[in-house]
């Protein structure tokens, strides 16, 4: 079966199972659905009378089918993921969701990266910030209700005109809000290892509690850990950071849910970091929570957040610079010690000028 009879059969299937179950009035339909960092081919099931529906992945479902998946299991699989999800749907005054007056206390942000969402930035409010972009989302529910744990809702381009704002505005009142809301959480990556699996067995393992000041790596994130490393985006974020660290540092993009900040203690290699964090995407993060493969730097004295890249050339520019001042202060300093030698030799009196300039001719 070809995948568009799957999806006419599906479709049908999965309507009628609902119906048995006693949730027969329902709109299905299908659509592409563009989310961050993914697009999918989704049936829609949304409730009579209702404006949120439950979106289903179709090709997941079709390759259920290709990979020997009993098509009945199938129907039921699907049936039991919108029974659950209807079960589950926030109460949310659709007036109320654009009414900004009421929707800015619940602004938050999230950082994406640019190249693989063009669809979504295209159609969203956005801030760049190097190869990432932010963009802005509303929590409509602090309730599982969602794929990310919560029901939040994106700021479209759409929605910021129903709201009679620009995308200024939204960005300041974000700023405001969302360290609020989801407040900036700083640790030493061996704390974490430590609350993990607690004092005695960190102990047993041999992983001391150890002095922030000796920590190399910390993570970043927010308190529910989920869409964390939007706090990299908040205004004093990289100060607070940088306190902590007791300096420069290296960010690397551990996943859309939080980073990790590596001091810079001179000797660490920002390609070995890239090569890392590329490898770590690569095994051990989805597709759907990757947030970039490159890895930034914060220059705690210029206030400066770029690529590492950018980092490491500017610092090779102002050492080439540096050299070039000291080379050009080398050569005046020549010059100059040779015009105080110069200026020390005793000088000829005008007859012995003279005598010189007229040797070999008449004498005066």
């Amino acid at each position: 079966m070809d995948y568009e009879q799957f999806k006419e059969n599906f479709m049908k299937d999965v309507k009628d199972e609902l119906s048995e179950r006693g949730i027969g009035n329902v709109n299905i339909s299908s659509q592409e659905v563009q989310k961050v960092n993914e697009s999918y081919d989704a049936m829609t099931i949304t409730p009579e009378g209702s404006n949120i529906g439950v979106n289903l992945n179709l090709a997941n479902f079709y390759q259920s089918d290709n990979n020997g998946m009993e098509y009945s299991d199938i129907i039921t699989k699907a049936a039991d993921v919108v029974e659950k999800a209807f079960g589950q749907v926030p109460t949310i005054d659709v007036a109320a969701l654009t009414d900004y007056e009421q929707m800015k206390e619940k602004l938050v942000m999230q950082v994406v990266a640019s190249d693989t969402n063009a669809d979504v930035l295209a159609t969203a409010p956005h801030v760049d910030m190097e190869d990432m972009a932010v963009v802005y989302r509303l929590i409509l529910d602090e309730g599982p209700t969602s794929d990310d744990g919560r029901a939040t809702v994106l700021v479209t381009n759409n929605l910021l005109d129903q709201f009679g704002i620009t995308a200024e505005q939204l960005h300041v009142d974000a700023m405001q809000n969302a360290p609020e809301l989801k407040p900036a959480v700083i640790q030493g990556m061996t704390e974490i290892m430590v609350e993990m699996m607690g004092k005695e067995q960190a102990m047993m393992m041999g992983i001391p509690e150890m002095d922030p000041a000796d920590e190399m790596m910390f993570v970043a994130s927010t308190p529910d850990k989920i869409q964390g490393a939007g706090v990299i985006a908040y205004q004093d974020f990289m100060d607070q950071a940088a306190e902590k660290l007791g300096g420069d540092f290296f960010i690397l993009p551990s996943s859309i849910h939080e980073i990790l900040l590596v001091k810079d203690d001179g000797q660490t290699n920002a390609d070995s970091l890239r090569d890392m964090v590329q490898e770590v995407n690569a095994t051990q993060v989805s597709p759907e929570e990757k947030l970039t493969d490159n890895v930034y730097h914060y220059d705690s004295q210029d206030h400066v957040f770029e690529l590492a890249e950018k980092f490491e050339a500017r610092q090779q520019g102002l050492e080439e610079t540096a050299e070039k001042e000291e080379t050009k202060d080398s050569l005046l300093d020549d010059l100059k010690s040779k015009k105080e030698e110069v200026a020390k030799q005793p000088k000829k009196d005008a007859a012995e000028k003279v005598t010189e300039k007229n040797k070999g001719g008449e004498a005066i």
